[in-house]
């Protein structure tokens, strides 16, 4: 019994040993490279398990090299990998560069990996280019018509602009502008339906592929919508901010006038205050002038008939006159 526990035991301990071996001895790694015609030994083979690189990515990264004849260098490849790179990623845009004549070196293809642009997918946008769909662009033209535009821009990857390049939000956003400006230049919306393929020839020319990491190859208007009247409802706002302001002075003017139309009455108020306190100062004048003696009798009977004779004529000129029956 303690003879087939013991054997047990060396069995897995053998086993454990032989997975340890494999696994930081890549023997198939090294014999697949072998029959594909790269050259690795298995000594780096074992030390790219200490550097924490993953023997079979790099083995298959240069097989691929290889078999596409595009050269490629083992600590290079090591080096991306380290540098937190997308080794398998840059080898397919390589081998499809190498394929489509298109100029891509190691450094350049690793560069823009690294910059976050995926290299495989800009090659394919170089052999195929890609077609972006713009979102609505709403213009008015001068006679206050509005338009709503789509477009469709056919892009083609640059790949010595990938790295520091604008994307494609820019892309979009500087053919939103172009098509705004060049419905806005136009005389009358009619123009602009009659020949839509003039907003793309304005655009196109205004070389709105500069500084990104595309090459714009043609701009085409997909649909070309009415939208409202702005010249006429800019007119009816104008219209209504007028009147507010002619009603806002005319409220000034009247509150200006019943402000002065107070400080009057308020004059003849005091005016006639005064002149009833200075008529209440005449009976002590006359009162003063009887005892001084300068004021008679007579002059006084006088005084009280002018004063009569004045009231009477003012009644009279007070009354109405009646037309006859």
């Amino acid at each position: 019994m303690i003879e087939s526990v013991g054997s047990l035991g060396l069995i897995i301990g053998v086993v454990v040993l032989l997975f340890i071996t494999l696994y930081f001895i890549p023997v198939g790694i090294w014999f697949s490279a072998l029959v594909s015609g790269v050259r690795i030994s298995l000594l780096q083979l074992f030390l790219m398990r200490f550097r924490k690189v993953p023997p079979g990515v790099i083995v298959r990264a240069m097989i691929e090299g290889i078999k596409a004849g595009v050269p490629l260098n083992r600590d290079a490849l090591e080096a991306h990998y380290l540098a937190g790179g997308h080794v398998a990623r840059v080898v397919h845009a390589l081998v499809s560069a190498s394929k489509a004549n298109i100029e891509l070196s190691f450094n350049m293809a690793t560069a823009i990996d690294l910059a976050g642009r995926d290299v495989f997918e800009a090659v394919q946008m170089s052999v195929n280019p890609k077609v972006i769909n713009t979102p609505p662009v709403t213009a008015v033209a001068k006679d206050g018509i509005q338009l709503v535009a789509k477009a469709r821009v056919t892009v083609r990857a640059s790949i010595k602009q990938l790295v520091g390049g604008a994307g494609e939000d820019t892309v979009l956003a500087r053919v939103g502008e172009g098509i705004v400006s060049s419905i806005g230049s136009s005389h009358s919306h009619k123009a602009v339906l009659e020949n839509p393929d003039f907003i793309s020839r304005t655009v196109l020319e205004k070389g709105l592929d500069a500084g990104t990491a595309f090459e714009i190859l043609s701009i085409d208007i997909a649909d070309i919508d009415i939208g409202k009247n702005i010249g006429a409802v800019l007119q009816m706002d104008q219209a209504e901010a007028d009147k507010n302001i002619a009603q806002a002075k005319a409220e000034e003017r009247r509150a200006m006038a019943i402000a002065l139309e107070q400080e009057m009455i308020a004059k003849a108020q005091e005016m006639k205050a005064k002149v009833i306190e200075a008529e209440a100062q005449v009976p002590l004048a006359i009162s003063e002038s009887f005892r001084s003696g300068n004021l008679g009798i007579m002059d006084y009977m006088k005084y009280k008939n002018i004063m009569a004779d004045t009231s009477m004529r003012d009644s009279i000129a007070g009354e109405e006159i009646k037309p006859k029956e």
